[in-house]
Order: structure tokens, then sequence, then C-alpha cells
């Protein structure tokens, strides 16, 4: 399956509300939640306005993952860039019937592939220590393991940890 990402825009509100509604529970089971304010259309709507305020201020780059009829298969975002130290924060999720099919690599390194463009320098990320898929995906990715949080959550039933890793211009491969 080719992907491609593009960036956020105001008409993809309605289709990324509805992608955003059907993963809740899976997404639920890998990350914490966005509660439920988040899933009431007014807000939803609110905060997809503020990401393109954030998008058009030069601090975040917020992507749709999208198969080439333009249908949403996820989001990846690169977010609170520090031009000074030219890092941005990575992060990303795939729906549920889009899982397993290298869906994620594919738009990190088309992600990758335009930060090598732009001036950034590194890329930090976090995930969960449940969440080996995304582990696979940032060091299939040229990622290095960083370090696991020294604080323990628990989430849904789980005592977890986050795993931060890193990907440095020049030196990663992808």
């Amino acid at each position: 399956m080719d992907v491609l990402i593009e960036k956020l825009q105001i008409a993809d509100a309605e289709e990324l509300y509805r992608f955003e509604l059907e993963n809740r529970s899976f997404f639920e089971k890998m990350v914490p939640t966005r509660g439920d304010d988040y899933y009431r259309p007014e807000i939803f709507k609110r905060r997809h306005v503020a990401l393109l305020d954030e998008q058009a201020q030069g601090g975040s780059n917020f992507y749709l993952i999208k198969d080439k009829n333009g249908s949403i298969l996820g989001r990846m975002n690169l977010v609170d860039i520090d031009k000074s130290k030219k890092v941005g924060h990575l992060g990303y999720r795939v729906g549920q019937v889009h899982t397993g099919k290298g869906i994620a690599s594919m738009a990190l390194k088309l992600l990758l592939d335009i930060s090598e463009n732009k001036d950034i320098k590194q890329i930090k990320a976090k995930t969960t220590t449940n969440n080996i898929p995304s582990q696979r995906v940032l060091e299939k990715n040229g990622f290095v393991l960083r370090a696991y949080g020294d604080d323990e959550f628990e989430m849904n039933g789980d005592k977890l940890k986050f795993v931060y890793y890193s990907w440095d211009k020049g030196l990663s491969c992808h």
C-alpha cells in the first residue's frame, strides 16, 4: 500500500473526528487517553483550529497519513520544534484496521525525508513499555533507544514506563 503524509488542513476536521472516534478504544490501550472532552464535536473543532494556528506559527507540523484515495490511515506530528536547538518531538498513531501493514514505518520515513530538507537535527520520541510495535517502527527508522522513564504509571491496569528514543540527522540510517 502506498501512503503519503499531508499537512493538516481545516477541511480535514470532519473526517479526522470520525477517525479519532472510530479508533478511540484502540488508541487508549496503548497511549494515555485524551479524555472525554476531546471527543465532543465542538471541543474537537476548537482544538483542530488551535492545531492549525500552531502549525501556521511554525512551532509544530501536523500531518495526516493517507492512502492514495485520500482516506485517513493515521496521524504523524512533529511538535514543540525548538528552532534554536533544531529539535522536534515526534508523535504518531495509526488506525486499528491499518496496523501491522508497515504504514507507520512508511509514514515515518516520509517525515524523516521532509526533516532532512528542513533545519531539524534531532527528533525525540517516546512510547510506552507495552507498545512494542511503536518501538519497532522507531528502531526500523534509525531511532536509538536513549532511556526508560523513572516513574511508573498505571494504564488499563498495567504498570508502565515511558521509553525515550531519538533520531539524530547524519547519525541515523532510514
